[in-house]
């Protein structure tokens, strides 16, 4: 089955609301085998609508609408699909009740433009809207099929979990199993350690790039009740097996600021920061996790020369001599955190996250990460490419993975 989404919104061609609705259904879509080949946008034009809704319905077999389904005269989406299909209008008693009763509970008026809501192109499948008032509906003609939901995502998702996705689960009758795989390395050299994976067929192997680190994903089509574990188990053992420690963690959620914290956690460690480019971030990409208070007691943003010397007892000789942006700072800073807060590990980082402040000799980019522990100190070096965002983000990814493969190595327990 090939889907097409038409997401239906002035404000989304505006640039006014970045367009999620479309992202999540790809993302359900895929786990039930059904190929999206073409995301569109148009505005609530009845006219470019209607062309857009031809054009899609002439290349695929189902077509999914977003937006639109507001009281308003610009919202026009149910209107468009229904004259499409030659289909009338008809009002949905259940709908209307629904409607009524939505408004009341929420203590507003309800007015006559509402109605428009519970009209239905008639023979079509109803989906009700249990977080709005707008309904959507699954319109089957001529051997296709259009699912018209509503814009906001509160009430998209719901109506598409418990409406749109069960009617999609019995039209395709398999499912896309995938796993994923996360691994601290970049993309062309996670693809020169795996090329010929990419060529088995069954499973099928893609590959995701963020800074500093990369997905692979492994996937299978399969019947619903089909055990995909002969065919994907092998591969994910290959490839834990070629990536060794560079393979942090595994599914869609997991993350590398949580494998650190449950590595402090089962080795009873605790952690300190001392951060000057990236301002605290380190320390919140931390705390952002549940269980965070386990490990973590104190951390120190000293962004200035001052700041470094008073609370980390870095030495201003090494300041006048290397300055704020060297590996011999890095280091003290490192050893400056660990001794105050008694952690069991700290980390720091100095750096030029720019645009300003680089130099020939310190350009942009360039970032010190330092380490201390009871067996010592040392800092790396680092030039990473991109805008402040980008530097201040591999910093903190290059300052985290430091501390897991440490951990994986800290066998006193």
């Amino acid at each position: 089955m090939v889907c097409e989404i038409l997401s239906v919104g002035t404000e989304l061609l505006m640039g006014q609301v970045a367009n999620t609705d479309a992202q999540y259904i790809s993302q359900r879509l895929s786990a039930l085998g059904i190929s999206v080949y073409r995301h569109t946008v148009v505005g609530d034009n009845v006219g470019r609508l209607d062309e857009a809704l031809a054009t899609a319905l002439s290349r695929s077999d189902f077509v999914i609408t977003t937006g639109g389904l507001g009281p308003t005269e610009d919202d026009l989406t149910k209107e468009t699909v229904a004259a499409h299909f030659g289909l009338k209008l008809i009002q949905d008693e259940a709908s209307l009740i629904h409607i009524r009763d939505f408004a009341e509970r929420a203590g507003k008026v309800m007015t006559d433009n509402n109605l428009k809501q519970a009209l239905i192109p008639e023979g079509s499948i109803i989906m009700p809207n249990l977080n709005g008032t707008a309904p959507g509906c699954i319109i089957e003609k001529d051997d296709k099929t259009v699912a018209v939901l509503p814009g906001p995502p509160s009430e998209l998702k719901v109506m598409f979990e418990n409406s749109l996705y069960p009617y999609l689960q019995k039209k395709s009758g398999q499912t896309l199993i995938s796993r994923y795989l996360h691994i601290f390395a970049g993309e062309s050299i996670v693809e020169t350690q795996l090329m010929d994976l990419f060529h088995l067929g069954t499973p099928t192997l893609a590959l995701y790039c963020s800074t500093a680190e990369t997905t692979a994903r492994l996937s299978v089509m399969c019947g619903m009740d089909e055990d995909p574990s002969p065919v994907l188990d092998p591969v994910e053992n290959e490839i834990r097996r070629r990536m060794g420690d560079a393979l942090y963690g595994e599914g869609l959620t997991e993350n590398l600021p949580h494998v650190v914290l449950s590595l402090l956690k089962e080795r009873h460690r605790k952690v300190s920061f001392a951060e000057s480019c990236t301002g605290g971030m380190l320390a919140s990409a931390l705390v952002d996790q549940p269980g965070a208070s386990d490990v973590f007691d104190e951390s120190y943003i000293t962004y200035s020369n001052e700041a470094k010397q008073r609370l980390l007892g870095v030495n201003p000789a090494t300041l006048a001599r290397y300055g704020a942006v060297s590996r011999a700072c890095a280091q003290e800073m490192a050893q400056g955190a660990r001794a105050r807060s008694n952690a069991d590990y700290a980390l720091s980082v100095t750096g030029i996250a720019g645009p300003d402040g680089g130099t020939p000799e310190k350009p942009v980019g360039l970032v010190y990460i330092g380490f201390a522990d009871k067996n010592g100190a040392f800092a790396n070096e680092f030039l990473f490419k991109g805008d402040r965002t980008d530097v201040r983000t591999a910093s903190i990814k290059n300052a985290l993975n430091l501390l897991r493969l440490a951990l994986l190595n800290d066998n006193d327990r």
